[in-house]
């Protein structure tokens, strides 16, 4: 038996013993979905690379590392990853903790761009954590933006101020002998989005445009 079942509309209805609830988003790069495990009634997020994508080794490494990165630091600032495997189709998938928040990009957005220094102070202090222990781990996210930033309950407080880093999709996972820039870098590749680059990154990034290397979501 194939470890999925597939709808009529071509989206899978079950992957593993996750049942697939709804969509969730769509991207260029494939499709989130919510799921649950009916056997332990475990809510799950899982994200779905397109099949076309399948042929594409560099883009599957980009997927499994991001399944990977989050599981080397295991920190409670740090989306949870439960399986990473791949469909009969060639689809890669990542099944995940199901986040019920929202984005610190929606956040701002609904603020009028201004938030209260305390919580700026709170989210900071997160952030702070959950990176310094990734790069304790040798991992560096290079994609850091709103975007990539959950807000969720707080188990202590019940608000919904609680951080959890996403995507490292675009993180260096340095690996036992690995160089500087780590095995997933090429020479001169600038990785992230232009808008939320350190200054460093963006003028390295008008000598990578020159030579079509930089990469973004």
């Amino acid at each position: 038996m194939p470890d999925h079942a597939s709808t009529n509309a071509g989206a899978p209805s079950k992957i593993g013993a996750y049942k697939i609830v709804r969509l969730l988003g769509k991207g260029g790069m494939g499709n989130v979905y919510e799921a649950v495990n009916e056997q332990i009634q475990r809510r799950a997020a899982i994200k779905v690379l397109h099949p076309h994508f399948a042929e594409n080794p560099q883009v599957v490494q980009r997927f499994l590392n991001e399944a990977r990165a989050v599981n080397i630091v295991k920190h409670r600032c740090l989306v949870d990853v439960y399986e990473f495997g791949q469909l009969d189709d060639g689809a890669a998938y990542i099944i995940m903790e199901f986040l019920d928040g929202e984005t610190l990009h929606e956040r701002l957005w609904h603020a009028g761009g201004r938030l209260p220094v305390e919580l700026v102070i709170r989210y900071g202090r997160q952030i702070a954590l959950a990176l310094a222990a990734a790069h304790a781990k040798g991992i560096i996210h290079r994609d850091l933006k709103p975007a990539n930033i959950m807000l969720v309950e707080d188990p202590e407080t019940g608000s919904k101020d609680w951080i959890k880093v996403l995507d490292f999709g675009l993180a260096r996972v340095r690996e036992p002998g690995d160089g500087e820039e780590g095995r997933l870098t090429q020479t001169g590749m600038v990785m992230g989005t232009p808008s939320y680059m350190s200054p460093e990154q963006v003028r390295s990034a008008r000598l990578a445009l020159l030579s079509g290397t930089v990469c973004g979501p």
